[in-house]
């Protein structure tokens, strides 16, 4: 989505199942104008979904971007879907910004993380 170069790179947290996550994986298309105040603004709207876990991003240098959103419950993944702004944002996206996408929504029933220690 948006330009994470200065955020600290870690994924996010495993969280206690179940939950949702929807898999967004895109290829863009050359003209990208407007697209990264709309990716920010959408960033900062989901954050007000109740349910919202967080959003992990990459893109591969071939072009390939993938980002997955995790959700507490189909609830609020359903909110977040049918938002007016975002359903905005995806009507210009096809337009516009994707050469194509997928979108894969799972319920994760087994999560677990590793972050190793800091060195002193």
């Amino acid at each position: 989505m948006s330009d994470h170069s200065h955020v600290p790179v870690a994924p996010v947290e495993a969280f206690e199942p179940p939950y949702y996550v929807a898999v967004f994986t895109t290829v863009r298309t050359q003209d990208q104008s407007g697209y990264g105040e709309t990716s920010a603004r959408m960033e900062e709207l989901v954050q007000d979904i109740p349910g919202y876990l967080g959003m992990d991003h990459a893109q591969t240098p071939g072009g390939l971007g993938i980002t997955v959103g995790y959700f507490r419950d189909a609830d609020a993944l359903t909110q977040w879907r049918t938002d007016a702004e975002h359903r905005a944002a995806q009507k210009r996206g096809r337009a516009d910004w994707y050469q194509s996408y997928t979108l894969h929504v799972a319920k994760v029933e087994r999560s677990h993380g590793f972050t190793r220690a800091r060195e002193s």
